[in-house]
C-alpha cells in the first residue's frame, strides 16, 4: 500500500506540473506504463480531462474512489467539496459549467445517492450542461444482493436506469475505463448538445489494479468547435421567407445564449424584425432596446406574446420548443413559415413547415446577415409601431403593481408587500450591484422572468428547462467554488426552500459570500393560481404553519438572517445590511397572496394542461406547426 500511494503522489505531482499525462511522459517525467487502480484511473483520467472540482457525498460505494481523491488533493491537483445532498451537489455542478463553464465531477455512493443525484441531472439534461456523474454500483460477481442496489435479481439495473436519461457507461473492467473516457469527453465537451455523462463504478473493481497500464490512452479533452450547415440552398431559402415577410419576430431559447449581441442587432435591423427572448436569455439583446419585446410564453408578457402571436414569420433561435416556450405550439397563430435555427437535428425537427439550418446559433447568422445586406425587404411599417405601443402598456401594466408595492394580505391579516414589488425591489439592487440573479422554480421564477429587464447577458439564470425546486439556493455554492469572484443572489420561494435548505451549512463550510431572497407566501403560489385558473378553488397547495426563517437561518453559525420588513423602504434597508455581511444572508419576505390582480403580474398564452388541454391541442392542430 505504501508503495502504491508513492506511486499514485508521484503521478498526481507530473500532471499538476505538466498539465497532461502526455506532457508529462513526453518531458520524462512519468514512465508511459504503470501499474494503476481503476479509482485512480477515474481521477486521473479526468483531470487529465481538466476536470478539477469533485462535489458529492461518499458512502460504501464509493470509498475507493474517495482515497485516490485525497492523494490528489493532497498534492493540490484537485478539490473535493462534501456537501451534504447529491441533488445538491448535482445543482453546483450545473452552475459551474452554467456561469463558468467548468467541467466538474458529481460522486455518489451506490443505491439512494445515485438516485438522487440522477434526480438532480434532469437540470443540466434539460439545459444542455455536461457534467461527469460517478456512482458507485453492485459488485460485478453478484455474490447476493448488495446493499442498496436495486433489489431484483438482474444484472446492471442501475446501467438500464441511467441509459434511459443520457449516455451511462460501467466500468465492468478496469480497462474499460478508456472507452468510459472517450464516450464521456464526446458526451459532456464534443456534442452540438452537451449532456451529464453517467459512469458506473462496481464496488470490487474500483481497487483492481491494470498491470503495465499506458498513460497515452488516456483521452484528453476535446476542443470546443462549433457546426454550421454550408448548404447554400437552405440559406437562400431563408432569405427568401425574410425578404417576403412582412411582420417578423425573431425568439431566442437557451442555444442562443452566447450570441454575441452586435451580431444579434444586426440580423433585426436587417431583418426589420421584433425580438422576444425565452426566460433563459435575458440581457442578449438589452431590454432598453426598442424591439426587444422582453419574454414570451405560456407566462410571458403582453408585448412579447403580441410578437409571437401577430407575426408572419417566426425565425426560431437555439430553442428546443419547451411547452411554455411556445405555449404548447400555439403561439405562432398567423404565422405563414418558420425559419429554425440551431445546432441539434432533433430540435430542428420540432416543427413543420420550417426552413431548417443546422449550426451555431451566431455562425449561421453571420452567414444570413451577409447575405441580407443590400436586400429589399417587405416589412410593414406599422408592424414595430404596433410592438412598441404594446410594450409601452406592459411597461404601464407592471408600473401599476409596483406603484402599489404593499396590499392586505388574507392570511396574515395585515399589509405586506407584494411579490412582483418586492421581487422588483431586489432586481434593481442586483443591477445597481451587478450580483448574478438565479431565479428558484414557481411563482418566483414566473413573475421574476417577467420583471427582470437586464441590459447585458449573464447576471439573470434560470433553469426553466426542468423547473427544479431548489436548484438556486443549492447551485450558489458554485460561486464559492469559483473563487467568490460574482456575488449570487438566490431568488427562492418557501416551498423551493424547504427542498435544499442544507445550503446554509455548505456554505459555512465552504465560504460562500452570498444572499438567499426567501419570498414567504406560505404556499405552493404558482400552482394555488393554476388551479384558480382552471377550476376556480384551491385544493392541497397551501400551508397553515408559521416558519420564522430568519431564526432557521441563524440556527447555523455563519449565517446571518434579516427581516425584510413590510414596505420597500424596510426592505430596500435590508439588502443594504444583507449584502454588506461577509458570508451567507438570507432575508426572509413575507409576501401577499391573494384574488387582488395588483398582487400577480399575470398569465398571457396557453398551456396544454389540465382542463385547457382540449382547447390548446385544437388550436395547436390548426396551426399546424
Amino acid at each position: 500500500m505504501k508503495e502504491m500511494i508513492e506511486q499514485r503522489r508521484k503521478r498526481a505531482k507530473a500532471i499538476k506540473e505538466y498539465g497532461t499525462l502526455r506532457k508529462a511522459v513526453e518531458a520524462g517525467a512519468l514512465e508511459q506504463f504503470q501499474d494503476v487502480s481503476l479509482s485512480e484511473a477515474v481521477v486521473l483520467g479526468l483531470v487529465n480531462q481538466e476536470v478539477r472540482t469533485f462535489v458529492g457525498i461518499f458512502g460504501h460505494g464509493m470509498t475507493d474512489v474517495g482515497e485516490a481523491l485525497r492523494i490528489y488533493e493532497e498534492e493540490d491537483v484537485i478539490k473535493t467539496y462534501n456537501v451534504r445532498n447529491e441533488v445538491e451537489a448535482s445543482h453546483i455542478a450545473s452552475m459551474l459549467r452554467w456561469k463558468y463553464n467548468q467541467v466538474s465531477a458529481v460522486f455518489t455512493s451506490i443505491g439512494p445517492g445515485g438516485m438522487q443525484a440522477t434526480a438532480g441531472s434532469l437540470v443540466p439534461l434539460a439545459n444542455g450542461l455536461g457534467i461527469y456523474y460517478l456512482m458507485g454500483d453492485e459488485t460485478s460477481q453478484s455474490e447476493g444482493p448488495n446493499m442498496q442496489q436495486i433489489p431484483r435479481r438482474e444484472q446492471e439495473l442501475f446501467l438500464k436506469v441511467l441509459s434511459t436519461l443520457g449516455p451511462a457507461y460501467s466500468l465492468h473492467t478496469p480497462e474499460a475505463i478508456f472507452t468510459a473516457l472517450k464516450r464521456g469527453d464526446a458526451t459532456v465537451n464534443g456534442k452540438e448538445k452537451r449532456s451529464p455523462f453517467y459512469m458506473l463504478l462496481p464496488m470490487n473493481i474500483q481497487p483492481k489494479v491494470m498491470i503495465g497500464c499506458n498513460l497515452l490512452e488516456f483521452p484528453e479533452k476535446s476542443p470546443e468547435s462549433k457546426v454550421i450547415s454550408i448548404d447554400q440552398e437552405t440559406y437562400n431559402e431563408a432569405v427568401d421567407a425574410i425578404c417576403s415577410a412582412s411582420r417578423i419576430t425573431v425568439k431566442t431559447g437557451g442555444g442562443a445564449a452566447n450570441i454575441d449581441g452586435k451580431v444579434l442587432e444586426e440580423f433585426l435591423e436587417l431583418t426589420d424584425a421584433a425580438y422576444v427572448h425565452g426566460p433563459q436569455v435575458p440581457g442578449i439583446y438589452p431590454y432598453s432596446k426598442e424591439r426587444n419585446m422582453s419574454v414570451g410564453g405560456s407566462k410571458g408578457s403582453i408585448c412579447g406574446n403580441y410578437a409571437m402571436n401577430e407575426c408572419d414569420l417566426i425565425i426560431a433561435l437555439g430553442a428546443r420548443g419547451v411547452c411554455q416556450w411556445d405555449c404548447s405550439g400555439t403561439a405562432f397563430r398567423k404565422a405563414k413559415k418558420m425559419i429554425n435555427i440551431n445546432c441539434d437535428y432533433d430540435d430542428l425537427g420540432q416543427y413543420n413547415n420550417s426552413v431548417r439550418i443546422q449550426g451555431d446559433a451566431q455562425e449561421v447568422l453571420i452567414k444570413l446577415n451577409e447575405l441580407l445586406r443590400g436586400r429589399n425587404l417587405n416589412s410593414d411599417p406599422e408592424w414595430i409601431k404596433g410592438c412598441v405601443q404594446k410594450k409601452e402598456e406592459w411597461e404601464a401594466y407592471k408600473k401599476l403593481r409596483y406603484d402599489q408595492p404593499v396590499l392586505e394580505d388574507p392570511k396574515r391579516k395585515k399589509k405586506i408587500l407584494t411579490e412582483p414589488a418586492a421581487i422588483k425591489i431586489a432586481c434593481d439592487f442586483a443591477a445597481e450591484h451587478e450580483c448574478i440573479k438565479i431565479f428558484d422554480a414557481g411563482d418566483v421564477q414566473a413573475n421574476g422572468f417577467q420583471i427582470v429587464t437586464d441590459e447585458k447577458p449573464g447576471y439573470t439564470i434560470s433553469d426553466s428547462g426542468s423547473s427544479y425546486m431548489g436548484f438556486a439556493v443549492s447551485s450558489t455554492l458554485a460561486f464559492a467554488i469559483a473563487g467568490n469572484k460574482d456575488y449570487p443572489m438566490a431568488f427562492t420561494g418557501d416551498g423551493s426552500f424547504m427542498m435544499n435548505p442544507q445550503i446554509l451549512i455548505d456554505a459555512v463550510q465552504h465560504g460562500l459570500k452570498g444572499m438567499i431572497l426567501l419570498f414567504d407566501n406560505r404556499r405552493m403560489g404558482a400552482i394555488t393560481s393554476l388551479q384558480n385558473a382552471q377550476y376556480s378553488i384551491e385544493y392541497k397547495t397551501d400551508d397553515q404553519v408559521v416558519v420564522d426563517y430568519v431564526q432557521m437561518a441563524e440556527a447555523v453559525q455563519g449565517v446571518k438572517g434579516f427581516y425584510s420588513g413590510e414596505t420597500p423602504e424596510e426592505m430596500k434597508e435590508a439588502l443594504a445590511k444583507a449584502y454588506k455581511y461577509d458570508g451567507l444572508s438570507l432575508i426572509h419576505i413575507p409576501v401577499h397572496y391573494g384574488d387582488d390582480e395588483l398582487s400577480g403580474l399575470g398569465t398571457f398564452g396557453d398551456w396544454n394542461v389540465g382542463n385547457w388541454c382540449e382547447r390548446v391541442q385544437k388550436m395547436k392542430h390548426e396551426i399546424g406547426f
